[in-house]
């Protein structure tokens, strides 16, 4: 089973306000879904969020890491990290539309003085000089865009509409902010277009990502519904976003040996101290019974290939913040055993580089389920 991330070539935040309408934040280090309160009135002008990937490394992993038979069966999520949310009060859903026209993302910040104009903004794709406008009607091939009220300028973005094209994330009160969009519809769409040059509905050119609340929250002038920030690409933190790529590439050829009760004994047999960014590496996992049955032999219990049950997981923390940048995944972490014993692949890149992991395993059998973290560390390099 495997992970796989990539992060965005670019992002930014699209502010409706009318002091910053033409403002671009490409260069901002948090990307904000939130409504700023107007200059001379007091009406709540909404934001929304665009991230694009790029085109070479979303065909990259599934020409070459992935594979074409596989990518059918892969999981794509976005996953944005959340950064001091506030006042969320009631349950908030958001939405996330594949983009139907190409923007750029701007070096400009939230406070320079004066204002930079080199990116998307709410009003404009590129920039003031070349003066793209987005367009707020006629859009084409079931693309939408713009906003329903007459007390906010029109723009935010031109986007893709109908099944396929779009997906929503609730939040409860309480919930973690942290997005994880099912978004594995659009980047087949992508797929199909990047390597087989359909168009649309069945291919869509990767234009990236928008995010925004729902038309009744956003043209709801009067009222706030919170504040959600999220790190940016340009963030300090190691918590930028992420497409995350998941599929099955396990296999269980060899399972005579399981382990089907009691604690174990696990040890990893090529485990080293620093992995390149680049690097993937099979992991090879030896288990063995904690306490074996004493017997007369000429070998030793000890050097048997022992497995877990098929019931068996890998996860990776961060070994500083204790972060679980994999989890133990039901469907996309388990572990693989063939003649030679266990083993599971692992991808670094998207770990963050100079840095410390931690792996984890989980096994389940008949007393119950067993988590082995025995400090199996090591470090990403660039």
């Amino acid at each position: 089973m495997a992970y796989y991330f990539l992060f965005p070539e670019s992002d930014t935040t699209l502010y409706s306000h009318p002091d910053r309408s033409s403002t671009n934040t490409g260069g901002d280090a948090i990307l904000e879904i939130t409504k700023e309160i107007g200059s001379s009135n007091n009406v709540l002008y909404p934001t929304r969020i665009l991230l694009k990937f790029k085109n070479e490394e979303i065909k990259d992993v599934i020409e070459n890491t992935i594979g074409h038979s596989n990518f059918q069966n892969t999981t794509t999520n976005l996953k944005l990290t959340s950064a001091e949310p506030k006042n969320i009060i009631q349950t908030l859903n958001l939405n996330v539309y594949a983009v139907s026209h190409s923007w750029d993302e701007g070096t400009g910040k939230y406070a320079d003085t004066p204002k930079t104009t080199n990116g998307a903004s709410w009003e404009y794709k590129n920039n003031t000089t070349s003066a793209q406008e987005w367009i707020t009607s006629s859009f084409g091939n079931a693309s939408t865009g713009s906003i329903s009220s007459s007390l906010i300028t029109q723009g935010g973005g031109v986007w893709h509409t109908g099944s396929g094209f779009e997906t929503t994330q609730q939040f409860l009160v309480g919930d973690v902010l942290d997005t994880n969009f099912n978004v594995t519809e659009i980047v087949q769409k992508y797929s199909a277009s990047l390597f087989n040059f359909n168009t649309y509905p069945t291919g869509i050119t990767n234009h990236g990502f928008l995010i925004k609340k729902p038309e009744v929250i956003e043209t709801n002038v009067s009222h706030s519904f919170g504040d959600l920030n999220y790190f940016s690409t340009n963030t300090n933190t190691i918590y930028p976003p992420k497409l995350i790529f998941k599929w099955d590439d396990s296999q269980h050829i060899y399972q005579n040996s399981s382990k089907k009760s009691g604690e174990l004994n696990v040890s990893i047999h090529n485990l080293k101290n620093e992995y390149n960014q680049n690097d993937v590496s099979k992991i090879k996992i030896h288990v063995r019974e904690k306490y074996p049955t004493r017997t007369f032999s000429t070998t030793s219990n000890y050097l048997d290939v022992g497995y877990f049950t098929t019931s068996s997981y890998y996860s990776i923390r961060d070994a500083h913040t204790e972060q679980e940048v994999i989890p133990f995944d039901d469907d996309f972490t388990k572990i693989s055993a063939n003649s030679e014993g266990m083993y599971f692949n692992l991808y670094m890149k998207g770990l963050q580089p100079e840095r410390y992991y931690r792996i984890l395993f989980k096994h389940i059998n008949n007393d119950g389920t067993f988590i082995y973290d025995d400090d199996y560390y090591f470090k990403v390099v660039r």
